[in-house]
């Protein structure tokens, strides 16, 4: 797939794992939610919550940045795509991916492929897999123990997330054969959906093209979870932001949910601008990584000592 619009679809998604997700208890009807304002912190990110669910990328990241911000990602669009020249080597390679995922029967054809590798893993690894989950969950937290820039209440939540997600994965056997199976065949439906038949007809695509065809990967992604137990819509149903305080120009908003059955809550900071709440830590990057205005030649100039 299109690197671009994946990196784009990825960066989307995580403006609002920022501000916090999680999964809403197995068949418990949710509590009716407090009206909001439209033009509130909480009712940002609730949007935020409810693009995401719908996969609508392009309006995730018009919600999530200032005006300016979002036309200045789609005026660079085309500029980014040629950052790295495409090469003959990438162009087969695409060609020979799509092209076993949309042949007849690929789901099959994939699957005799790959199932010997399945089996040698299940053999060598399976049992080890407890041994892995603790090796990665442990360097997870210790990078979260690390992060200077986390409070200890988030450290705390952001712990407990990776418990849960080590948890799920060490339950999930994800080589079981009839669960590869459904996966292969979302994989095969997804590619003949997004029906790009070379890199170049890939590399081509507008901004509003590459958002479309990321919805579609990202509907497969969530089919794919859904295989192995992890509902994302009902991850991001559970979402409840509430605000604590709001003075009109900043707010903090607790954000609650359930992670793998799991409640946690975070706490956000938002910012007014130009009557539009953002994430207080995005539009501070954004500033971050705004160009210094140029020095004017004649207020150069006149900074200069006169010679003599």
């Amino acid at each position: 797939m299109h690197k671009s619009f994946v990196r784009a679809a990825f960066a989307a998604s995580l403006v609002v794992f920022v501000a916090g997700c999680g999964d809403k208890p197995a068949e418990t009807a949710a509590p009716a939610a407090a009206p909001v304002s439209a033009n509130a912190p909480d009712a940002a990110i609730r949007k935020s919550v409810d693009l995401l669910k719908q996969g609508d990328f392009a309006a995730l990241m018009q919600n999530a940045m200032p005006p300016a911000e979002y036309e200045k990602v789609k005026a660079d669009w085309s500029k980014n795509k040629d950052d790295k020249p495409i090469t003959d080597e990438d162009r087969q390679k695409f060609a020979e991916t799509m092209g076993k995922l949309t042949a007849p029967n690929a789901e099959q054809t994939l699957y005799t492929e790959i199932e010997p590798q399945l089996k040698a893993f299940d053999a060598q690894y399976q049992q080890q897999i407890p041994m892995y989950v603790a090796m990665g969950s442990s360097y997870l937290q210790g990078m979260v123990q690390q992060n200077k820039d986390l409070a200890d209440a988030d450290k705390q939540q952001a712990l407990a997330a990776i418990t849960a997600l080590g948890n799920w994965v060490q339950k999930t056997r994800f080589t079981e054969p009839e669960s590869v199976k459904k996966v292969l065949a979302i994989a095969s439906k997804a590619a003949r959906d997004v029906n790009l038949k070379t890199l170049d007809e890939a590399h081509a695509l507008t901004f509003e093209q590459s958002m479309q065809k990321a919805r579609i990967v990202f509907a497969a992604v969530k089919d794919a979870l859904n295989v192995y137990g992890f509902s994302l819509d009902k991850t991001l149903d559970s979402v409840k932001p509430e605000i604590v305080s709001n003075d009109g120009k900043t707010a903090k908003v607790k954000v609650s949910y359930t992670l793998f059955d799991s409640p946690l809550s975070t706490q956000t900071e938002m910012v007014n601008v130009d009557g539009h709440w953002y994430g207080k830590n995005a539009i501070d990057k954004l500033h971050e990584s705004a160009p210094e205005a140029p020095v004017a030649p004649a207020a150069d100039a006149a900074a200069q000592p006169k010679q003599g």
